[in-house]
């Protein structure tokens, strides 16, 4: 079988289309089966739902019912869709999944089972179900060719689907996460050109592609001088469903129960504190109390914890989803005045605080992603497989040394010191300048002292969203161990 192309409808999603037309279109006999993940609002059940259209598959969207309701809709769904006379009677899921994999008898079929945790949370035993009627040898599996696909937005319960003694750890044959749009696949999805206008668009919104389509209507900022009104009337507006999506993102994850806590937290890390320490400062709470709430929040795709690359041991989060940044820095404190339509005032007072917490913290990792995926391997001197913020402490002056970039290479195969490719300054609101090039100078050459890393061709990178003054410039010229980078580089101008 072979799948026509991907819809127009669909934006970007290339490589996940091809895996998943890889996926279903396998004419070997024996069922299979796949896990879909992603947070909401990444375009997961359009992207199915084309899939099984394209496909002649079949469809089921699950909703929050019970067992005895969601088998009558799947009766139903299944009747519809085989020309039956009326629906399929399903005693139980055994039974449901059995007639699912009869779909499959004659050539390959789609089956999707979208937002499967809700089935899941009605009968607790469904993954099980799932796993006899995969077991090998099995005929209903053997004489079937059906590609089952389960679906669900709740990332920690399909983070732990196939994972550990899960009853589906080795059953599936693709798992597949739908991620946010980077950020350049986002300027192009917001039809923005002017990079500045691009960061500063994406430190609030990010790439959930949802964002513009249904929950603002389409309505991008015309220009770098509409910013600020679009931001009023787009995120800050009560009328607008962005208003409330960060509160209801926590409010949707059923692991999330606590949420005062875990609001506090994201506040923690919103105001900068990276460190548990830090956290448990910031929210009156021991260190050793934060072990759940953080593998939680984890766990739930919101904060991601990135291990120091220069100081073994340590590690520093940060908030994966740059609206609930925006919401803990901008909009969480001013909640009452915001909800009586203050929008403006609020705004206005935030500048300093939304550049400084929000679009500063963003710049930098969009450099960090810049260096990853989009940074050719002459500019850094190979490949990066790893960009973090680090610090590096020096024991003989009894100072620390702030990174906003460092990026490794593969480690070797044996155990020889791993490539250091570059160590940066990134910076959204200044000019950088010769100063902070002999910075990085100094920190370069102690790092030459430290094992394990190898830091004869380490590139010094300064990034920068308002330039570079003219002596860092000639100072730059002829140095290939020094990168200038500016938005528009960034973007790939």
């Amino acid at each position: 079988m072979v799948l026509p192309g991907k819809p127009s409808r669909i934006f970007d999603r290339d490589v996940e289309w091809s895996e998943l037309a890889r996926f279903v279109a396998d004419e070997r006999p024996g069922a299979t089966l796949g896990v879909v993940s992603g947070r909401r609002r990444q375009g997961k059940t359009l992207l199915l739902y084309e899939l099984a259209r394209a496909s002649e598959g079949f469809y089921f969207g699950a909703t929050e019912a019970t067992e005895t309701e969601s088998l009558r809709r799947l009766g139903e769904a299944l009747g519809a869709h085989t020309g039956a006379p009326g629906p399929v009677h399903l005693a139980d899921w055994a039974a449901a999944i059995d007639a699912l994999l009869a779909l499959g008898r004659d050539r390959p079929v789609t089956v999707v089972l979208d937002e499967f945790p809700y089935l899941v949370r009605a009968a607790r035993d469904l993954p099980s179900i799932v796993q006899h009627a995969l077991t090998p040898g099995r005929p209903q599996r053997t004489e079937s060719r059906t590609r089952l696909l389960l679906c669900g937005s709740a990332l920690s319960f399909m983070g732990g689907l196939l994972a550990g003694s899960a009853p589906l750890r080795g059953r599936a044959g693709l798992e597949l996460p739908v991620q946010p749009l980077d950020y350049r696949a986002a300027a192009a999805f917001w039809q923005i050109d002017d990079p500045l206008l691009a960061v500063r668009v994406f430190a609030i919104v990010g790439g959930t592609p949802a964002y513009r389509r249904e929950y603002v209507q389409d309505d991008a900022p015309t220009g770098p001088d509409d910013f600020d009104d679009w931001v009023v009337r787009a995120v800050l507006n009560p009328a607008r469903p962005l208003f409330r999506e960060a509160r209801y993102l926590l409010a949707e994850d059923p692991d999330l129960r606590d949420t005062a806590l875990y609001h506090s937290v994201l506040a923690a890390v919103a105001e900068g504190n990276a460190s548990r320490g830090g956290i448990a400062g910031y929210i009156g709470r021991k260190a050793n109390d934060l072990q759940h709430p953080l593998t939680v929040l984890e766990d739930a795709g919101l904060l991601l914890r990135e291990p120091d690359p220069l100081r073994s041991g340590r590690s520093s989060y940060r908030i994966t989803e740059p609206l609930i940044t925006f919401y803990q820095a901008i909009m969480r404190p001013a909640w009452t005045a915001l909800e009586q339509r203050r929008g403006a005032d609020v705004w206005r007072r935030s500048q300093r605080r939304y550049a400084s917490a929000v679009l500063g913290p963003r710049f930098e990792e969009i450099v960090r992603q810049w260096s990853l995926r989009f940074a050719d391997p002459e500019t850094l001197g190979g490949l990066v497989a790893e960009a973090s913020a680090a610090t590096l402490t020096d024991p003989a002056s009894r100072t620390s040394h702030e990174l906003d970039l460092v990026a490794l290479g593969e480690p070797p195969l044996g155990d020889g010191p791993r490539p250091l490719l570059a160590i940066g300054e990134v910076k959204w609101g200044r000019q950088l300048g010769k100063a902070d090039l002999e910075r990085l100078e100094r920190i370069r050459a102690l790092l030459v002292q430290r094992p394990g890393f190898d830091t004869r061709d380490t590139r010094l990178l300064l990034a920068s969203g308002q330039g570079f003054a003219g002596a860092l410039v000639d100072a730059a010229s002829g140095r290939s161990d020094v990168v200038l980078l500016d938005p528009a580089r960034i973007y790939g101008d």
